[in-house]
């Protein structure tokens, strides 16, 4: 089928002449992909003799699951440092570092203590 901007491919692909990008319709959402990612997305759903639509939502579960712990680790960071803010609660460098050696060398040690 034509349209006037493009050609609409099976499953829901589409071809946008002016762009010239594949989109790709799942659950009233787009995603428009260059030419070269949609013939890899293609070349391995046939390789897999998978779907590409099941390839792309693979690909974004991992995204959103890498961006989301990104994310939290992020505000788990703006947290801490708010407290220290708060707090002045802190342990050194050199104080970590004495007792990671001593867990290196096998030796149970107990974490430092925080001090202001």
């Amino acid at each position: 089928v034509f349209l006037a901007r493009g050609y609409f491919l099976s499953d829901g692909e589409h071809y946008d002449l002016i762009s010239r990008q594949f989109s790709v319709t799942m659950m009233r959402a787009a995603l428009n992909l260059n030419p070269d990612m949609h013939e890899r997305f293609r070349e391995l759903a046939e390789a897999q003799h998978r779907p590409a639509e099941i390839l792309l939502q693979e690909a974004v579960a991992q995204y959103l699951d890498r961006e989301e712990e990104q994310e939290a680790f992020r505000q788990e960071c703006l947290e801490s440092w708010a407290e220290f803010e708060a707090t002045g609660l802190h342990v050194t460098h050199a104080e970590v570092d004495a007792w990671l050696a001593e867990l290196e060398a096998g030796r149970a040690a107990e974490p430092p203590e925080c001090h202001t």
